[in-house]
């Protein structure tokens, strides 16, 4: 692993963070079993090679993955664990089958939802809390304004926000000060370069990019044999369906002769690309194992000149991947694809 972490801003308002950060849903959730232990070690890993970032959501397995971390945060050394920022997503809302209900952005909701991922993490304070996806019925207005009111009182350090489109992002950050829009960016989900991203840079919000390997379909470990558990939400993503998944590891093909040119992994060479869009972007990498862990931080020593950047586009496109990147019931709920 890189011994060396480079830091970045979330936004002008918010903290310094690592280069990456770590996602850690898919050790409790969406992506089929887990190991505990393998989960733990990961996060200890991450915070031993400098990574700062913790991403979670309190719906993660109900409430399992705030308390595998602080689990986590609890067995690791005192320096590591002082370093360590935790970034939540609150407001979906789950059945005891697992099923989802929709979301919950009342300001009374924004406070009972902390409440209790304080005691999970066994924290005094959240460092960026932000609503997963915003709730229809309540004006976003008032839910940043929560989140405000719980900044005032210690419980919360920055508000986040998370898949909002352009004009919601100028209503949340005059409410007030925003530091970083959470939102998928990757190679082959582009779509926030058009509108989403100029606009964060005007108001000066940093972004926290998930999926920048898809999920793992651009990791280059994806066979285009592999069977999925019926638990694992790729089963039931558009774009890991038949020829739309025969055609997306085509791209990957494509990809993983310029790595090998580069003498990176796909992953490594995926990740450097997001890395290289700005210095206001931060990679969550959704690493379950060390070995994956130490592999996405490889990223960090990929040099991408212009010649490298103009082959990748080369090779993978703007919009060129097949389906979109969440079930079309999924997809109604993103303010930012509107």
């Amino acid at each position: 692993m890189t011994t060396t972490m480079p830091t970045r801003s979330l936004g002008t308002t918010g903290p310094h963070v690592s280069a990456l950060g770590l996602g850690c849903m898919g050790m409790s959730a969406l992506y089929g079993d887990a190991d505990r232990a393998e989960s733990i070690a990961t996060i200890h890993a991450a915070l031993e090679a400098g990574v700062t970032l913790l991403d979670t959501g309190d719906f993660y397995a109900m409430g399992h993955n705030e308390m595998l971390i602080g689990e986590a945060l609890r067995a690791a050394p005192a320096a590591r664990r002082e370093q360590a920022l935790v970034s939540v997503k609150f407001g979906a809302l789950r059945d005891p089958d697992g099923g989802w209900s929709g979301y919950d952005g009342r300001p009374a909701a924004v406070k009972n939802f902390a409440a209790y991922s304080l005691q999970r993490l066994g924290v005094d304070h959240i460092d960026v809390y932000r609503i997963a996806r915003i709730d229809p019925d309540v004006p976003i207005e008032e839910t940043v304004g929560a989140i405000a009111e719980l900044i005032e009182k210690g419980y919360v350090r920055h508000v986040g926000l998370s898949e909002v489109g352009a004009d919601t992002l100028r209503r949340a950050a005059a409410t007030a000060p925003v530091s970083d829009l959470q939102i998928e960016y990757s190679l082959i989900s582009r779509g926030i370069e058009r509108e989403i991203l100029p606009t964060v840079r005007e108001l000066g919000i940093g972004v926290t990019a998930y999926g920048v390997l898809s999920r793992g379909l651009i990791s280059g470990h994806f066979g285009r044999d592999r069977q999925l558990a019926a638990n694992d939400f790729r089963a039931h993503s558009p774009r890991f369906q038949g020829e739309n998944l025969q055609h997306n590891l085509n791209l990957v093909d494509a990809l993983r002769a310029i790595a090998e040119r580069k003498g990176a992994t796909v992953a490594q060479t995926a990740i450097a690309w997001v890395l290289s869009r700005g210095t206001d972007i931060v990679p969550l990498i959704g690493a379950r194992t060390r070995e994956r862990l130490a592999e996405s931080l490889g990223a960090l020593e990929v040099t991408l000149d212009a010649a490298d950047l103009a082959a990748i586009e080369e090779a993978v496109p703007a919009d060129a991947a097949a389906g979109d990147r969440y079930p079309s019931a999924q997809m109604a709920h993103l303010d930012s694809e509107r």
